[in-house]
């Protein structure tokens, strides 16, 4: 009786059409809006989001020091002129990312509190009907699309992952995961064990260890870390030149990238010496005789995992201060008092902080059918890192990891604004990848290549990701140099798509 009742009661909920629907008003999604108001001035569009309020991981992390971990310049958007310094606060990207809402009369396209339970597709409406909650009140609400726009981010913002080490439960004090951060967190003249030492421990740390007796670090394996000044010259000289800030932004952007690619491109052709110089970095500004090759000395070549941003070298600092040790060792069990490392040593700590990554989201864990049957993205190949085969009037926004996100972010807003006026122009309701002929052989291979890029995070859910295969169509491609002319000049009609 029940269930009848929740079903009748689902099919009065009326619903809202919108020609395209964007998921989640972070730096994506706002970055969608901003487009599709632009290059799509007759289409209706509607942006949902399940927070309070927009900015996604830059309103939902709490701990102490959050900051970006990749240069404003480049994280910003090419359509809105950073002003700050390259690396920024939460709080100064949400002021950013406010400011391109209230310039651009995107505040009247999101509905705030909006939690997303399914999206089921139909073939003979050609629409995507996406049911949501609004988590103030409970309301179930209903929305209609033609054209669904996944930029909800690729983490679960609330839930972090923790490794299960022997005895957690014995430990007699608190222990707190980054993404979990409570309010009541009090670490003034407690002794501080972080696990961890990848982005978020390179952010963390520095911010808590003044405040803390002491703060121990303890990593499995070292991490690459890049320090450097956090400001820029080059953006300081043009300012008192009194060039123009839109000037300045595309000036110093493409500087900034310039020197990125120089980098990355370092990382496969002489690997070595960017690991020598990288290292160097970091011995410069600690004490003499400090343990570098234990500590500092990481055992993969560069960028096989995220180089961290260390800016002003802050940890290094606290190190050099004796605010922070670094111990690395595989952890044993916990202990009422502390953690057993395996060689046998024993730490003591008043709370420990678990630095030690997050869960991947696909898709937002939005339950998706088409036609009825549900959808496992494992069964579908990629389209340019942005649709999927068989999968109609659907885009993802994923961005980039050696590079700023928002780089990509742009990149498949051109892609899917330029798809929508194509679709337009031929009359088109619906559009599907789907492989051609030509490509019934070509090899199926996993989304990613764990040997170019292997961070915990993906390695643990890559059975969840699509296929990709081993043309540039198929791939979801990490290479912003070669994309950002291969994707501007993607043809639309070379087969891969197929319109109705």
């Amino acid at each position: 009786m029940n269930q009848i009742n929740l079903t009748e009661e689902a099919d009065e909920v009326q619903a809202e059409y919108f020609d395209v629907l964007i998921v989640g008003a972070g730096i994506s999604g706002i970055d969608a809006a901003y487009h599709v108001q632009q290059r799509c001035p007759g289409k209706s569009f509607l942006v949902l989001e399940g927070l309070e309020s927009f900015g996604g991981t830059w309103l939902t992390q709490r701990f102490p020091g959050i900051r970006s971990d990749s240069d404003l310049h480049t994280f910003g958007y090419g359509f809105k002129p950073w002003t700050g310094p390259p690396i920024a606060t939460a709080s100064e990207i949400l002021s950013y990312l406010g400011e391109v809402i209230d310039e651009n009369g995107l505040s009247a396209h999101i509905r705030y509190r909006h939690r997303i339970n399914s999206a089921s597709w139909s073939s003979d409406g050609k629409t995507w009907t996406i049911e949501a909650t609004r988590t103030d009140n409970g309301e179930r609400c209903r929305f209609v699309t033609n054209f669904l726009w996944m930029c909800q981010g690729y983490y679960r913002h609330g839930d972090g992952f923790t490794p299960q080490w022997p005895g957690m439960d014995r430990f007699s004090r608190r222990i707190v995961h980054p993404q979990e951060w409570p309010d009541d967190l009090d670490l003034a003249g407690k002794n501080v064990i972080v696990i961890g030492s990848g982005a978020t421990a390179a952010t963390l740390v520095p911010a808590i260890a003044g405040d803390c007796a002491h703060v121990t670090v303890v990593q499995r394996s070292p991490t690459y870390y890049f320090a450097a000044p956090n400001s820029n010259e080059t953006a300081d000289m043009l300012r008192e030149l009194e060039i123009p800030e839109e000037w300045v932004h595309e000036i110093v952007r493409r500087k900034v990238l310039r020197e990125q690619r120089a980098v990355i491109q370092l990382s496969f052709e002489q690997p070595e010496f960017l690991k020598a110089e990288l290292i160097k970095l970091v011995r410069d500004r600690l004490p003499p005789g400090y343990d570098v090759e234990q500590h500092f000395t990481p055992h993969y070549r560069p960028w096989r995992q995220r180089i961290a941003l260390l800016p002003d070298g802050d940890l290094l600092a606290a190190i050099s201060a004796g605010k922070v040790t670094m111990v690395t060792g595989e952890i044993r069990n916990f202990t009422e008092d502390g953690i057993a490392l395996m060689g046998g040593e024993e730490l003591a700590a008043d709370i420990i902080i678990t630095a030690t990554g997050f869960n991947l989201s696909v898709m937002g864990d939005i339950d998706f059918a088409i036609d009825g049957k549900p959808l496992d993205l494992a069964d579908t190949v990629t389209y340019r890192g942005a649709m999927f085969t068989g999968v109609p009037n659907l885009a993802w926004t994923f961005g980039y990891f050696r590079v700023s996100w928002t780089l990509r972010a742009d990149l498949i807003s051109d892609l899917v604004c330029r798809l929508l006026v194509h679709m337009a122009a031929l009359g088109a309701s619906q559009v599907t990848p789907a492989l051609r002929p030509e490509d019934a052989d070509m090899p199926i291979l996993p989304w990613f290549d764990p040997e170019n890029f292997n961070p915990g995070y993906m390695m643990r859910s890559v059975d969840l990701l699509p296929r990709s295969g081993d043309k540039p169509e198929w791939q979801h491609s990490q290479d912003y140099w070669a994309e950002k002319d291969l994707l501007p000049n993607a043809d639309l009609d070379d087969g891969c798509l197929l319109y109705s």
